[in-house]
């Protein structure tokens, strides 16, 4: 509970406590606010920018043991649960029902339902479901002094008066702490289909997702793309991993620019041959108009599943090579890539650095992975921070796509958001948490207490 599952963060509390329903919750924060003793809301642990660990000693406050699920109403598909259910479970619950979570994560095993709206998590098919934004229905919130706020509805249409619910939504249990959520769940799809395709350049994938658009419309649900780096560490370092597309001479030759690069279209719908159809003449015309050199459909669950292990394999891959610093940035489509070519220009007199593009194409999110197996350097980081957050809001792009700000991020929340902003997130802040005992030190500049 006092690092997290990089390594990079670790803090030194020595107390953890693990409430089980929310009048515990409303207890204990109410018992914190009144000695002033700071408090770190945890769910599965599985943030990238060091949001769910303390810094120093913070109280650790657990959600873990809160993982009942409440109800699930079948007609509407709306399902409450306590924060700490974890979002595969979940997802489960409503597949036997006929329904799927409209999340996916390559974390959804341990990730938690709270963690994942406290952090707006996005994932792999936010092209087709959209956000926690739009799909988080209700909330149920204890506040910094212990006061539960009920926001716990189940409509997706409420007119009345502040939305107050989508305060919660991404600030990172800095406002308060998410006990309960509903969520409006979406139909499971009968028709799954998923094509891998490679492209020799960025400028042949984002055609190819023009085209993807405009062919495969209202069945796209991915988008995703990683570049040779990315496709060579998932196969160095993840235990009997293969290229499902042999590499061609014309593919390698591409390497220098990047290429070839990689991208994982996956439709659902409700029929299978429609579908598969539509799918198949979006391949046959991304192949003859030169935008895909290889390309291949899966033809069974399985294959498809091995063509998603690729993509959701990269993570780890890269956490089994060594530290990584990892940058989650949303930057127009035109220009994402530039990013990755111009950090590797930047480190490339460092032995074994490796510099891995990669990410969800389909709605703009770039993650940019710098691999190094010699550990974390100051080095490193220098060559790195302030230019990569530089580079993206002079392209008017955001420092954190989906990952949050966390402690990482927070001095730096001025490259996407004005100054008049901040202060009006200071000033939220300095209402609901006037001493400031709720995740202090992350989100927002100078919050120490």
């Amino acid at each position: 509970m006092n690092r997290d599952w990089m390594g990079k963060y670790s803090g030194h509390s020595k107390v953890a406590l693990k409430p089980t329903i929310t009048d515990q919750v409303s207890r204990l924060l109410a018992y914190c606010a009144a000695r002033r003793l700071a408090v770190v809301p945890q769910g599965g642990n599985t943030g990238l920018v060091g949001g769910s660990v303390p810094v120093f000693d913070e109280i650790v406050l657990n959600l873990a043991n809160m993982n009942k699920i409440l109800s699930f109403d079948e007609v509407s598909g709306v399902i409450v649960a306590q924060a700490g259910c974890i979002l595969q479970q979940l997802d489960s619950h409503v597949s036997e029902r006929g329904y799927i979570m409209p999340l996916d994560l390559g974390a959804k095993g341990s990730c938690h339902i709270g963690g994942n709206v406290s952090t707006n998590a996005g994932g792999l098919r936010l092209l087709r479901y959209g956000s926690l934004h739009g799909t988080v229905l209700g909330l149920e919130v204890v506040l910094a002094d212990g006061t539960v706020l009920d926001l716990l509805r189940q409509l997706r249409k409420d007119n009345t008066g502040y939305d107050l619910k989508q305060l919660f939504i991404g600030s990172e249990g800095s406002l308060g702490v998410i006990t309960s959520v509903a969520v409006q769940c979406a139909t499971k799809p009968s028709s799954v289909q998923v094509a891998l395709l490679q492209c020799a350049s960025f400028a042949a994938v984002q055609q190819v997702l023009k085209n993807a658009k405009q062919q495969l419309g209202e069945i796209l649900s991915a988008v995703e793309f990683l570049d040779q780096e990315a496709m060579n560490i998932y196969l160095g370092h993840s235990e009997g991993a293969v290229n499902p597309l042999a590499q061609s001479a014309e593919a390698a030759a591409a390497a220098d620019s990047g290429g070839p690069f990689y991208m994982v279209v996956e439709t659902q719908g409700s029929s299978e041959t429609h579908d598969k159809e539509k799918l198949e003449g979006f391949f046959e015309g991304v192949m003859s108009d030169g935008s895909v050199s290889d390309g291949t459909l899966a033809e069974s669950q399985s294959q498809a599943a091995g063509i998603w292990k690729v993509r959701e394999g990269v993570t780890e891959a890269l956490s089994r090579r060594g530290a990584t610093y990892k940058y989650d940035l949303s930057i127009p489509t035109q220009q994402m890539y530039g990013l990755v070519e111009v950090v590797r220009k930047r480190v490339c007199h460092l032995p074994d650095i490796k510099v891995v593009g990669y990410g969800h194409v389909g709605d703009g999110n770039l993650h940019l992975n710098v691999s190094s197996p010699s550990g974390y350097s100051d080095e490193v980081v220098q060559l790195l921070e302030p230019f990569v957050y530089e580079w993206t809001e002079e392209r008017a792009g955001s420092i954190s796509a989906e990952h949050g700000i966390g402690l990482m991020k927070a001095p730096c929340l001025t490259y996407s958001k004005s100054h008049d902003a901040v202060q009006l997130m200071q000033r939220f802040k300095q209402l609901m948490d006037p001493h400031r005992i709720l995740n202090p030190y992350k989100v927002l500049p100078n919050t120490a207490l």
